[in-house]
């Protein structure tokens, strides 16, 4: 639990999560790009939440958004933004509903109360984070 009492995550980087599932013989057909850093670790969570908290969407939608919205500095695919959501409904920060659209049915994601606490509490952590790296890579002391 953090100080804000939200657990913390301890997410698995995508590509570890889909060799994981290479190695139990599981085929995927999502193509994974090597371009987001290893430390971007937790970063997936924070951005679904925050683009949850504007309006709902599904996940293929989620995947789009972060793409345009950070003009393709992040990508993370179906098979990192999928296990996500059903970790963030499991753990009530999202809801969901399903709807027909164009003849398929979607799933509908939205922010709850309890996950608006989760994303001020990861907002806030992750301010404090960049101004620290900023401080190292600026040559500064805390």
């Amino acid at each position: 639990m953090s100080d804000a009492g939200v657990p913390v995550t301890n997410w698995m980087p995508c590509d570890l999560i889909l060799t994981c599932l290479k190695l139990k013989g599981i085929k995927c057909s999502v193509t994974v790009k090597k371009t987001n850093p290893n430390f971007l670790n937790g970063i997936p969570e924070l951005v679904v939440l925050r683009l949850l908290s504007e309006r709902e969407m599904y996940g293929y939608e989620l995947v789009k958004a972060i793409q345009e919205r950070t003009k393709d500095a992040l990508t993370f695919g179906e098979g990192c933004i999928y296990p996500i959501l059903h970790y963030l409904e499991q753990t009530r920060f999202v809801s969901s509903r399903r709807q027909e659209a164009g003849g398929r049915s979607r799933n509908y994601y939205r922010l709850t109360p309890r996950g608006r606490k989760r994303l001020e509490a990861l907002s806030m952590e992750w301010q404090q984070v960049t101004a620290g790296v900023s401080l190292v890579l600026e040559g500064q002391h805390a």
